[in-house]
């Protein structure tokens, strides 16, 4: 049985929909009562952010797909990922029996953050350091709950992409990455779904245009976090929670993307 944590990180469509919470979280209690595999969950929210923006009538300027964040803004932000977004999830998480504790990146020296442009403002990137916190909890049964909101050296609240944030606290624990989004993974020129690809077959059917448009986005930004990790994560859709008991067990039910 597969023993090597699972890290998930959880799409930010994914939390608009509680029904897609509840059936994730119901089908993550039922597995525990059958496995000892350790499971943490890795989140963002932007659209949490973006509508807290909107009310308070505050512009959104993102540049290379990532949130400018000036300084006075950060606290807003904080409490829109690290206070909104992951209590809501706890709640669900809670709800559904799952014993999930409510982190974030700098929680026990987890990630190292420091600051990633001077031009994006209080935006962090995210190292892998010290994981030993969280795989204690996961060894008492608890599952993390983790917000991509860090801390630097200065004790300064960071904002860290999702996606990067899961990458590294995959590599604190030694753990195996799923990102759960809205696609299922990497069809071909005949709608099938791709099981595993290589940067070079991809940027093969990027230039045969099988891949395009927004997909070509998501597939590389997949392989530079496979490169960045050093063994192969999978994309999966978290519109189908039904199949997550497979994936919990090693089983592939998207895309595995071999760096």
């Amino acid at each position: 049985m597969n023993q090597v944590p699972l890290v998930i990180k959880l799409g930010g469509a994914a939390l608009e929909s509680k029904l897609t919470l509840e059936r994730l979280f119901s089908t993550i209690n039922a597995y525990q009562a059958n496995s000892q595999r350790p499971i943490l969950f890795v989140h963002g929210g932007g659209y949490l952010v973006d509508e807290l923006m909107t009310k308070l009538q505050l512009p959104t300027i993102k540049k290379q797909g990532l949130r400018v964040t000036p300084s006075d803004q950060i606290g807003l932000i904080t409490g829109a990922l690290a206070g909104t977004a992951n209590k809501m999830l706890q709640g669900q998480a809670l709800k559904a029996g799952v014993a999930a504790v409510g982190l974030s990146l700098a929680d026990g020296g987890l990630c190292r953050v420091t600051q990633l442009d001077p031009e994006l403002g209080a935006v962090g990137h995210a190292e892998p350091n010290d994981g030993a916190l969280v795989s204690q909890m996961m060894q008492l049964g608890f599952v993390p709950i983790i917000s991509s909101i860090g801390l630097n050296s200065n004790g300064e609240m960071m904002n860290v992409n999702a996606d990067q944030a899961a990458v590294a606290v995959a590599a604190a624990i030694d753990g195996e990455l799923v990102l759960l989004s809205d696609v299922s993974g990497v069809l071909d020129g005949k709608g099938h779904l791709i099981e595993q690809l290589t940067e070079t077959e991809a940027e093969e059917l990027i230039a045969q245009a099988v891949i395009t448009d927004g997909m070509i986005v998501k597939v590389r930004a997949a392989f530079s976090a496979a490169n960045a990790l050093g063994r192969s994560i999978e994309v999966a859709s978290w519109r189908y929670p039904e199949k997550l008991n497979a994936l919990l067990a090693g089983d592939s039910v998207g895309t595995k993307f071999t760096p």
